[in-house]
């Protein structure tokens, strides 16, 4: 019949193009695998990519040998099981075991209770979060500290640092330090010294000395001074300075003798003493640099004249913008605004007096 002539026709013309395209695709893997190969260079797929394969190749059955040509069937049929395999190991509806993973902040809450105090150990830090609402074991704790580079409780009391032990003695503890100041004399400028002391709770200072010789003889008598019974000092616990080779190993001694401990800073680092160093700063830059001054006296007074105005008459920003000790002045907040002058004007203090 000749429709039934016309398919046969047609179906020998489509499977003959088919023939032609697959012989076209398999001469092309081949040229394509050959210039892989001379390269020396794995070909990598992705998952999708070999499942994809995998499904195909499966389907071929024993034509695969004779079509496949990047990977061996062997490893073909490989990653059809694995294909196989993951479809019933229903690992995705496995519940996973094990502890949730903390959660970052209270990791850092962890790291930031055991910096501040070196002292606490696990046990002790596992109370602290307790108390916070957070329950971890001791174990973990260890774990986080480790992970953070943060030793056991005993290594960090053995290393606590200069700022943490001046930050925890704090209320108990004075530092000093001297300042230089050039001043006119008869025989043209001379250079005066400055011994003072300031609390570092309070920010207090106390004037030790002035003197164009500070030697051993003269500090010692300030310690002396400074330590004894109607002392600024007496009562203090630690005083901190520097290694200048003007703070003798008598001075620290009268200051031991007073219950004082007097404590040298490291070498190089005037930041542990930053207190000190700002009021030096402070008082140059409000008051000795805007004086021409004649003479050692001169230069006591203006020094104890600023340290009058810097303990009652001026407010600290870093005290909370509040003045360190007003005195029956500061009480008054309704009378009439009057101005307390230092230095011929050059320290001003604005208060209320009762009329």
């Amino acid at each position: 019949m000749p429709w039934k002539r016309m398919i046969a026709y047609t179906a020998g013309q489509v499977n003959g193009e088919l023939l032609e395209d697959v012989e076209y695709l398999r001469e092309e893997n081949r040229i394509l695998k050959g210039q892989i190969d001379k390269t020396g260079k794995r070909i990598l797929l992705s998952d999708e990519e070999r499942i994809s394969l995998a499904v195909k190749g499966r389907a071929l059955g024993k034509r695969l040998a004779e079509n496949i040509s990047i990977v061996s069937p062997e490893t073909l049929l490989m990653w059809h099981r694995k294909l196989v395999d993951r479809k019933f190991d229903y690992s995705e509806r496995r519940k996973k075991r094990g502890q949730e993973p903390l959660p970052e902040k209270v990791r850092k809450l962890v790291v930031e209770i055991a910096t501040e105090n070196p002292c606490r150990g696990c046990n002790r830090i596992v109370g602290a979060m307790k108390n916070l609402g957070h329950r971890i074991s001791d174990t973990t704790i260890g774990k986080i500290l480790r992970e953070n580079g943060i030793s056991p409780s005993p290594e960090r009391t053995r290393g606590t640092s200069w700022a943490r032990f001046i930050k925890s003695h704090k209320d108990v503890m004075w530092a000093t330090d001297f300042f230089s100041e050039e001043v006119w004399s008869p025989f043209g400028l001379v250079t005066v010294y400055v011994l003072f002391f300031i609390q570092l709770s309070t920010r207090k200072v106390v004037l030790g000395g002035v003197t164009r010789h500070p030697n051993a003889t003269w500090i010692e008598q300030v310690a002396r001074n400074v330590t004894g019974y109607d002392g600024e000092l007496n009562g203090a616990k630690y005083l901190i300075h520097d290694r200048d080779s003007k703070y003798t190993d008598r001075f620290d001694f009268i200051f031991k003798g007073a219950g004082c401990k007097a404590v040298k800073l490291p070498a190089k680092s005037p930041n542990l003493n930053a207190y000190a160093e700002r009021f030096c700063r402070s008082i140059k830059e409000s008051c000795l640099q805007r004086l021409i001054l004649f003479g050692e006296k001169s230069l006591h007074h203006a020094v104890k004249e600023f340290i009058a105005h810097y303990n009652t008459e001026r407010n600290h920003q870093g005290m909370g913008n509040e003045l360190l000790f007003p005195d029956e002045r500061a009480r008054d907040k309704t009378g009439k605004i009057v101005k307390d002058e230092r230095l011929g004007g050059l320290l001003n203090y604005y208060y209320r007096k009762a009329g």
